[in-house]
């Protein structure tokens, strides 16, 4: 296997591989990293649909991508998904995944036209003092201290952040700016998370830094992310004969392990609690999706809190037994065993008249009923004790949504702090309270609250004990590699997988192990796409630095006359022109 750009290989179709027809895959988890990985399977490396199978705990396949509406409950979705036009293995993948919505069109032909028509940005992106402007005027408020900051972990290496806390490398300066506030609410980092993850994501999406304060960054899809994404994934890979076996939960796999060659042997299963599983041959390939970020996830509803679920974690457990094993299958420990520092909270409200819209209107700047953009991403409630922020994506945001109803995601990053309307902490609130505080921070007027959240909508509170663990402070071999030195015929995939080469919390992430993974097992002669190279490029850099400090200009050092000579000099240069295309330099001052 190895990475590429350019379309020469992106247009290519690889060559049948020579053990195409003989191997059988086995999938365990129906996540996003399975399904991938599966169509690449039938798609690069021709094996007949017939011979995969995905082996699934629940009932329903996805994993995280959900979206759903429960009987009695209401409509449910634990995240959202922000993607960006530089997600190149997704992106791959879904231009052979034919559309549900638009006839003749793939997912990706879909997602393109709904974006270019009704482009995402944000048209209040903080508010303070019950859902007024904040006034952060889309600058990032970085200082001089701040700058540096940023400039010092831009360029250290792996090893020098490998084990450390963003509070341990940032200053308070960096930690009050806009540009933290931006950056912690958009990508759910906290103050404890890894060091490490920050610098990955800094160079993943330095091309987007500008994006940041209004969120025209981002792209989202039409309808939530199962409907979206997941329903016609898993829809082509049925037509081409993939088997998925639900209520199907893999317990064990067993390897042989010898110098320089390792093994998979067999799978064991409970399938509707019968103990079961399949010995695996040399052309058996299985897939394994290890850990999972929405373990033990659990709904409150409208007069129940959503509960804190610390119990047996069937997708931990498996991972625990795999890495017991072999030092070379991970540590799983360091992700699974911090549910502090990796909880926190969202719920999803639904609106059932047109009362809170209104309020929603005033804040968005929007219609929401347009069917169109409304908020443009999350909207952050800066001097909200609980973090709370909120979002109106594109509605209906479910297929089978009422048009006279909205649905509303929010989520805080601070879960066990009081409320500022409340005065509990979210995790001990129901659907309701939450609500509550949510039309206390959108500017309802006090006295009308607490009617109105009783019967203005409805709202369903999910608890997830591990939703940020793969932003714990790590170290080399923490995660195992997708295809770990000397396997032959395993590998492993998903957000606990390491690919090097991205950051996690992205679809894009499990879209690259499972591409990585069937393209390496099965020596499929097509690279995989490499990431996009953002930050080699001078004028991504530049452009990012230019935004960064507001727009000021460089402060060359010096007196006035060496400036000036200094300046007359670059400006017969490229570099010259660079940093006067990028508003880095005047010349002509």
């Amino acid at each position: 296997m190895y990475w590429s750009s350019g379309n020469y290989e992106a247009f290519a179709r690889p060559r049948k591989p020579e053990r195409a027809d003989r191997v059988s895959a086995w999938f365990v988890g129906a996540g996003l990293a399975s399904l991938a990985g599966a169509a690449f399977l039938v798609r690069d490396g021709q094996v007949p649909g017939e011979r995969i199978t995905v082996l699934e705990r629940l009932r329903l396949p996805g994993g995280a991508l959900d979206g759903i509406k429960e009987p009695e409950k209401g409509f449910v979705v634990r995240g959202g998904r922000e993607l960006e036009d530089h997600m190149e293995c997704l992106w791959d993948l879904f231009r052979s995944v034919p559309s549900l919505e638009v006839e003749g069109a793939s997912v990706l032909d879909e997602f393109y036209w709904l974006n270019k028509d009704d482009p995402n940005f944000s048209l209040q992106r903080v508010t303070e003092r019950r859902g007024r402007d904040a006034g952060t005027d889309n600058r990032f408020a970085l200082n001089d201290r701040a700058q540096k900051d940023l400039v010092r972990i831009f360029l250290a290496t792996r090893e020098e952040l490998e084990g450390r806390r963003i509070d341990e490398v940032f200053g308070r300066d960096f930690l009050d700016s806009n540009f933290w506030l931006y950056w912690r609410t958009m990508f759910a980092f906290e103050e404890w998370h890894g060091a490490l993850e920050m610098k990955l994501y800094l160079h993943r999406f330095v091309h987007h830094v500008g994006g940041l304060p209004d969120l025209s960054a981002l792209k989202f899809t039409k309808y939530n992310q199962y409907e979206s994404m997941v329903l016609p994934l898993t829809r082509w890979l049925m037509d081409q004969g993939v088997t998925f076996r639900f209520d199907t939960e893999v317990t064990d796999i067993d390897f042989d392990l010898a110098p320089g060659r390792r093994r998979a042997t067999r799978i064991h299963w409970e399938e509707g609690g019968r103990p079961g599983g399949t010995d695996l041959g040399e052309d058996d390939l299985v897939f394994t999706t290890i850990g999972s970020l929405t373990e033990n996830s659990d709904n409150g509803d409208q007069h129940t809190p959503a509960r804190l679920n610390e119990g047996p974690a069937p997708a931990w457990d498996l991972w625990r037994r795999i890495a017991a094993k072999d030092p070379a299958f991970g540590r799983p420990e360091v992700f699974c065993g911090n549910i502090p520092q990796s909880k926190w909270e969202s719920a999803t409200v639904t609106t059932l008249d047109r009362r809170i819209p209104e309020h929603i209107r005033r804040v968005a700047k929007r219609d929401p009923f347009s069917g169109g953009v409304v908020t443009g991403g999350i909207v952050t409630a800066r001097d909200s004790s609980w973090l709370l922020s909120w979002t109106v994506n594109r509605q209906p945001h479910f297929k089978q949504q009422p048009s006279d109803q909205i649905v509303v995601w929010v989520y805080s990053l601070f879960v066990d702090r009081p409320g500022d309307f409340v005065r509990k902490p979210m995790q001990e609130c129901t659907g309701e309270e939450i609500t509550q505080e949510w039309l206390y921070h959108l500017g309802v007027p006090e006295a009308e609250i607490r009617e109105l959240a009783a019967s203005g909508a409805r709202c369903v509170p999910v608890m997830m004990p591990y939703v940020t663990s793969f932003f714990l402070p790590r170290r080399a071999g923490d995660r195992p590699q997708v295809v770990p030195d000397g396997a032959v015929n395993f590998a492993f995939i998903g957000q606990f997988a390491e690919t090097g080469r991205d950051c996690i919390f992205t679809t894009e992430y499990s879209v690259r192990t499972g591409m990585e993974a069937v393209y390496r097992l099965l020596d499929v002669e097509r690279g995989v796409p490499e990431v996009f190279n953002s930050t080699y490029d001078v004028r991504k850099l530049l452009a990012a630095t230019s935004r960064l400090r507001d727009g000021a200009e460089l402060d060359l050092p010096g007196p006035e006359f060496l400036r000036k000579r200094l300046l007359h000099r670059l400006e017969a240069t490229e570099v010259g022109a660079l940093l006067e295309e990028f508003g880095l330099i005047d010349e002509g001052r």
